[in-house]
């Protein structure tokens, strides 16, 4: 199964050149059984990486463009009369898939974004007074553009929870660049990609994640790093629950990468800026910036110790 990963990490790495790092944690979270979001500039790559882990994966995805006149319907499907059986017949929409990528999703309004809310959290959607289960597995990978940037509207807290993890791709170095500049057009790239893995081999290996081993101690960090967040006085707000849920689930995607069966403290601190930096708010101060998060985490690391 690990070769399989390994596959798949190998070839989206084709693709998307430079950025192992970010694509083993796109590849965690998935793992997890958890939603992405890649939050950077327009042009880095983030819609080339999420079909990439999409193909490379075998899943069925389909892809929105988020706009603000995005209905949510346009989402979730809509009942349509139809005057031969003279009933209303569910035509469904894009969120039916194994992968739904929504492409920068904070251009759509509040009112669109919240139409994923149920799908994220529990695997389905309710239409018409019907609960409508979603295929297994699901995922949505979302790309956003910076809070900044012209058009855009904030994703609110109770959205951004339900993302297992945030992740910047930024800048290529300048060998990757290279690279890129040198290399064959990306669309073509995909157009040629095969599946390394099949969905049923994708359930397995979350199984698998669910059984990865996590000692008391390593319970106790993770506690101890959740509680001190809520305490914190630079903190405008701590952890959830469902944050530390997370952060749990994702240490244990990365120790299964590393062919471990049991989390380690460094598999905790790898995750955490992915897992805690998009939940997390200073309680003076800017929110947005990569920079301001990454200090925050950092001072979470420095203040908790390790087991």
């Amino acid at each position: 199964m690990l070769e399989r990963i390994q596959a798949v990490a190998a070839q989206v790495g084709e693709v998307v050149v430079g950025k192992q790092p970010q694509i083993r944690l796109a590849l965690a979270c998935l793992l997890a059984r958890g939603h992405l979001l890649i939050e950077d500039l327009p042009g880095v790559g983030k819609t080339t990486l999420a079909h990439a882990l999409s193909i490379s994966l075998g899943l069925r995805f389909k892809r929105v463009q988020f706009t603000n006149d995005l209905l949510p319907a346009d989402i979730v499907g809509v009942s349509v009369f139809d005057r031969e059986r003279t009933a209303f017949v569910f035509h469904p929409g894009p969120v039916f898939s194994q992968v739904l990528l929504a492409d920068e999703i904070n251009r759509a309004s509040p009112k669109t974004q919240s139409a994923l809310l149920e799908a994220m959290e529990e695997g389905q959607v309710s239409i018409d007074g019907e609960a409508r289960a979603l295929p297994e597995p699901f995922f949505v990978i979302a790309t956003q553009n910076p809070q900044d940037q012209v058009g855009t509207f904030p994703l609110p807290e109770s959205q951004l929870d339900r993302f297992l993890m945030c992740i910047e791709l930024g800048y290529p170095d300048a060998k990757a660049e290279r690279a890129l500049l040198e290399g064959a057009d990306r669309r073509e790239l995909l157009a040629r990609l095969p599946a390394r893995m099949e969905p049923a081999h994708l359930v397995q290996a979350q199984q698998r994640v669910r059984e990865i081993r996590c000692a008391p101690a390593l319970l106790d960090y993770v506690q101890n790093l959740i509680t001190h967040s809520r305490r914190s006085p630079a903190l405008a707000e701590g952890l959830s629950p469902r944050a530390g849920l997370a952060l749990l689930h994702a240490s244990r995607a990365w120790a299964m990468l590393d062919g471990r069966n049991h989390a380690l403290p460094d598999d905790v601190q790898s995750v955490l800026f992915a897992v805690a930096g998009h939940r997390l708010r200073p309680a003076k101060g800017s929110t947005g910036s990569h920079r301001a998060r990454a200090e925050i985490v950092a001072e979470l690391l420095k203040a908790v110790a390790v087991p």
